[in-house]
C-alpha cells in the first residue's frame, strides 16, 4: 500500500450482512460504535449492512423482496387501483 494517500481513520472493520449472518474483514473509514471479534482473534469495528454480495440477488442469483416501509403493498394497490 501507498504512503500518505489514506486517511488518518483507515483501518480493518468488520462489516456484517444482518440478513444472512455472513461477516467480512477489510480496510475502511466507516464509523461505528460496536465492536466484535474476528477469527483471528482482535477485535475490530463492527458495521452492520442489510445487503451485501452475498445475499443481493444479483450476484445470488435468487429472487427476494426486502420492504422494509410497506413500498411494495403500495405499489401493488395503486397497480389494482389503475387497473380498474
Amino acid at each position: 500500500m501507498k504512503k500518505e494517500i489514506h486517511p488518518d481513520n483507515y483501518r480493518k472493520v468488520i462489516f456484517e450482512d444482518v440478513s444472512n449472518g455472513e461477516r467480512f474483514l477489510i480496510g475502511s473509514t466507516a464509523e461505528s460504535e460496536e465492536t466484535a471479534k474476528w477469527t483471528d482473534g482482535n477485535e475490530y469495528p463492527l458495521c452492520k449492512i442489510e445487503i451485501s454480495s452475498t445475499s443481493h440477488p444479483f450476484y445470488t442469483g435468487t429472487k427476494r423482496v426486502i420492504d422494509s416501509a410497506g413500498r411494495v403493498e403500495k405499489f401493488k394497490a395503486r397497480q389494482a387501483k389503475a387497473g380498474k
